[in-house]
């Protein structure tokens, strides 16, 4: 195991009185037998710079997880990226190094891709071929690199404008998919071909399209992902749960995620890793992956 060591993290964003980020990690560090706090900051975009500054600026940081709106405007305030957050363009996490002089550095990484495999993978989603994402934002890029990896050729992207969606679908035909960006009236009537759906919208936003998508006829146990976990169930998990779906909530993906956060952030990599996320899961009410 890891020896104890100091530190602090946090989770930014706007707005962020809802997260559980703290809860799960300090759970996992409390776990680890590490003395790293970890607390949530409010900041929007305008802030991004003077958050990087902090970041460098005061001691102890380890590192700080970014949701909306700063996932997009924190990449250029990075001294080096991951090739994946290079390839999205998006980030959720920064992690803080010194070398041996004393120089801060900030590394931008995005765990959300690992987040969204894991746990549609904890569904029972091991692979498939065409999937919708709901949503053409930043974590829509996440989700399109996730549902590559789990063997995907097709996307639908639902989105009220298609303009909003050019920058996901020249994502995805880098990684030789084929993607539209289709209404929710078109992605409902090819529901049945959907091997997953991933909503990526935030609290509320996808309430009004349960009808547009013809939620009813959702095939028995196809899996919808709501990354938006707050309020819960969200409308649309309810209603596709009701009609037959298999929800995964938007809590697997933040665990996961985060479990991801903790190895970079801690240094722990001896830890006892399946432990930690069930710790974690624990810590949210969030049922264990399956062995």
């Amino acid at each position: 195991m890891t020896a104890p060591a100091q530190g602090r993290a946090a989770v930014f964003g706007r707005p962020i009185g809802h997260s559980r980020s703290p809860v799960l990690h300090r759970a996992a560090y409390a776990l680890l037998g590490l003395d790293i706090g970890y607390t949530a900051v409010e900041g929007g975009e305008e802030e991004a710079p003077r958050i990087a500054a902090m970041l460098r600026s005061e001691p102890g940081w380890r590192g700080g997880s970014f949701t909306m709106p700063l996932k997009h405007v924190m990449v250029p305030l990075m001294d080096t990226v991951s090739d994946r957050v290079a390839r999205l363009g998006v980030l959720n996490t920064v992690v803080v190094s010194r070398d041996g002089t004393g120089q801060v550095r900030l590394h931008g990484e995005n765990t959300d891709v690992a987040g969204i495999v894991r746990a549609l993978r904890d569904a029972g989603t091991t692979r498939l071929s065409r999937a919708a994402v709901l949503g053409a934002g930043g974590t829509a890029a996440a989700a399109t690199e996730a549902l590559a990896q789990l063997g995907a050729a097709s996307l639908d992207y639902v989105v009220r404008t298609p303009a909003r969606a050019a920058g996901v679908l020249a994502l995805a035909a880098d990684l030789g998919l084929e993607a539209r960006a289709v209404s929710a009236e078109e992605a409902g009537a090819r529901l049945g071909e959907y091997g997953a759906v991933v909503s990526t919208l935030p609290p509320h936003a996808a309430d009004g399209m349960v009808g547009a998508l013809r939620v009813d006829t959702v095939p028995a146990r196809t899996p919808l992902l709501d990354v938006a976990y707050d309020p819960w169930p969200s409308v649309l998990a309810a209603a596709w749960e009701a009609a037959g779906g298999r929800v995964v909530s938007g809590l697997s993906m933040l665990v996961h995620q985060a479990v991801e956060q903790v190895r970079l952030f801690s240094g722990a990599g001896d830890a006892d890793w399946e432990r930690v996320t069930n710790v974690m899961c624990d810590a949210v009410d969030l049922s264990r992956p399956a062995s």
